[in-house]
């Protein structure tokens, strides 16, 4: 019994050990960028030595990865939830794009990440793949199986209709929020969501 304890308390400081890492490289990756950024500045920034964080990351590209992968789930969690998607499509669907405009609005932190991809994108492609294939590839795929699923909204290319809803949304929040065109082109949410079901869901 006394083993198994000290190895849950071990484990259990193990976690707190990578997600106090993992706070720190998210300070210092949005404040210096992927470039600026080093594993001594995070290990500073999370108040552990860089040996503790070697121990859980092998370098600076294994530590990003695990924080983009982590911040995926969650997002995708606070979307989709963790069951498989039931209902009626134009509940469904509508649901999903009132809860992804308000995530993508509401998480600033989440958002200055994805400014700080975009703009290393260019000299680290591999960045921005680890973007794509852990937080669009797994919305894209989520929501093209639930259209396909559901042949009485006689869509042809599921897949293609999906990329159109997360494109239609992300284009929405980029123009409104990242780029601050609120003024320039106005738009209420709802006018959107209800412009997309209808040429999606409810035609």
């Amino acid at each position: 019994m006394a083993r198994t304890k000290v190895s849950e308390i071990d484990r259990d400081s193990s976690i707190d050990k990578v997600e106090q890492i993992l706070q720190g490289a998210m300070q210092e990756f949005l404040v210096h960028g992927y470039a600026g950024t080093s594993m001594d500045k995070v290990a500073a920034a999370a108040g552990v030595s860089k040996a503790t964080v070697y121990s859980h990351f092998q370098d600076k590209e294994g530590l990003f990865k695990a924080l983009i992968e982590q911040r995926a789930r969650k997002k995708f969690q606070l979307i989709f939830g963790k069951q498989a998607l039931e209902g009626e499509p134009k509940i469904v669907v509508r649901q999903l794009a009132v809860k992804g405009l308000a995530q993508m609005a509401e998480d600033k932190e989440h958002r200055a990440l994805m400014r700080v991809i975009i703009g290393e994108s260019g000299r680290f492609p591999g960045l921005a793949k680890i973007c794509v294939r852990c937080m669009i590839k797994p919305i894209c795929e989520t929501l093209s199986e639930y259209l396909a699923a559901h042949p009485e909204l006689n869509i042809s290319d599921p897949e293609a209709t999906a990329r159109v809803i997360l494109g239609t949304l992300v284009h929405f929040h980029i123009v409104q929020e990242v780029l601050h065109g609120k003024d320039i082109l106005p738009m209420e949410e709802e006018r959107l969501i209800d412009s997309l079901m209808g040429m999606i869901v409810e035609s």
